[in-house]
């Protein structure tokens, strides 16, 4: 079985930073190809037993296990040089609607996992956003359901409180529904500057609708 939290150590190692989430998405796959030659993976992929119209980041296949990853990478602006590389990390924000998208992997790969048992997902989150993995000083926000703090416990519906925008739930008006219950663990992955927003975390969900991972 191929270990996602080793998998993120290695790659800390020689990709500290990324330019953009496809960036993210591409060096993944590579590193997992260059630990787990024999793996197939393949980028963008919509799994041709699936009715709906669902593509993912990252699809391996290892033997008989097939691995899913979702992945998000969100920033906040940082100009950083890193291994003589230029980075300029753009100032995204929009931490309620980045909340609701990493769920909404979660509860995607809930479903796909669900559909066979020889299928594991991951959905993946990394960041220098410290909002994300901070616990929140108040609940009394719209995306106060969606919140991804480290030590939190994500499961059940979830919905925008009162108040909500529509323009911050265009797009995202559903209600969530979380079958399994994630106790949620930022995890370091790496440290570009001294500098504000120079600490990128990562936090790793397991999809299994049973347990707490």
């Amino acid at each position: 079985m191929i270990d996602m939290n080793e998998m993120m150590s290695r790659l800390s190692k020689s990709r500290p930073v990324f330019h953009s989430e496809a960036d993210l998405q591409h060096a993944l796959a590579w590193e997992i190809h260059k630990h787990y030659s024999n793996c197939s993976i393949r980028l963008e992929i919509k799994p041709p037993y699936l009715k709906e119209r669902i593509y993912l980041d990252v699809w391996c296949v290892h033997g008989k296990e097939i691995i899913a990853i979702e992945l998000k990478y969100k920033t906040r602006g940082l100009i950083v040089n890193v291994n003589e590389e230029n980075f300029g990390l753009l100032n995204q924000s929009a931490q309620d609607i980045g909340r609701y998208d990493l769920i909404k992997d979660i509860q995607r790969l809930e479903q796909i996992v669900s559909s066979r048992s020889s299928i594991v997902g991951y959905a993946i989150f990394l960041t220098n956003d410290s909002a994300y993995w901070t616990i929140p000083r108040s609940n009394q926000t719209v995306d106060a359901s969606f919140r991804i703090h480290d030590g939190r416990i994500l499961t059940g519906e979830l919905s925008w409180a009162p108040g909500a925008s529509e323009g911050t739930m265009h797009g995202r008006e559903d209600r969530l529904h979380v079958k399994g219950a994630y106790n949620l663990k930022w995890k370091d992955y790496s440290e570009i500057s001294q500098k504000s927003y120079g600490k990128l975390r990562y936090l790793l969900v397991k999809a299994n609708i049973k347990k707490i991972r």
